[in-house]
């Protein structure tokens, strides 16, 4: 009876102890945009014979986390889409063009999240659903993410981070130029450290 109740207490204690660490995060936190602890990068085949890495130099946002019910999180993302970096100047000019980006008429990219389903009984993983509006088209993807970890800085702050992807298929975003049949798709990966508010 007296083990019984020990391992029932232990496993009380470690529930209690998990709900306080979530609970703990909760809140409403800001991109670290000052510190640049933050990266939106993308992976595009060329020819089919090696990678193409780039990313967006500036972006802004901010996620509310929610430890008892991560469902009810959410993120908003903003992107200069002429902040792109493959660290190449002309490609880069090409990509800011009417061929790719069109960013002189879409200056921005947006992110919102619609809903957040969690995977099972690991409350660090989840698929976060919601529209991503690019070259002025607006579709709902899906990001595959996880929870990096949360807690004090050395500053007085508190801090969380999450990383995601996704894959993107060019034409479903209106870009016209076909790079060929390796090249139809990208990978998205994105890496967040956010500040409590």
């Amino acid at each position: 009876m007296l083990k019984k109740l020990a391992i029932s207490s232990a496993v009380s204690m470690a529930l209690i102890a998990g709900g306080a660490q979530a609970a703990e995060g909760d809140g409403t936190y800001a991109f670290d945009k000052k510190g640049a602890h933050q990266f939106v990068m993308f992976k595009i085949s060329h020819l089919g014979y090696s990678w193409l890495y780039g990313r967006f130099n500036e972006f802004d946002g901010q996620f509310t986390y929610n430890g008892d019910n991560p469902s009810e999180s959410s993120v908003e993302v903003t992107i200069d889409t002429s902040s792109v970096d493959t660290n190449h100047a002309e490609r880069d000019k090409h990509i800011r063009s009417d061929d790719f980006l069109a960013t002189d008429e879409y200056p921005q990219a947006t992110f919102k999240s619609k809903r957040i389903i969690v995977d099972g009984d690991d409350k660090d993983e989840a698929e976060i659903v919601g529209d991503l509006t690019l070259r002025g088209v607006t579709k709902e993807i899906t990001l595959d993410a996880e929870m990096i970890g949360h807690g004090e800085d050395p500053w007085g702050g508190y801090r969380m981070g999450f990383e995601a992807d996704t894959e993107l298929r060019l034409s479903d975003w209106g870009i016209p130029t076909n790079l060929g049949p390796a090249s139809e798709t990208l990978e998205m990966i994105i890496s967040i450290e956010g500040v409590r508010q």
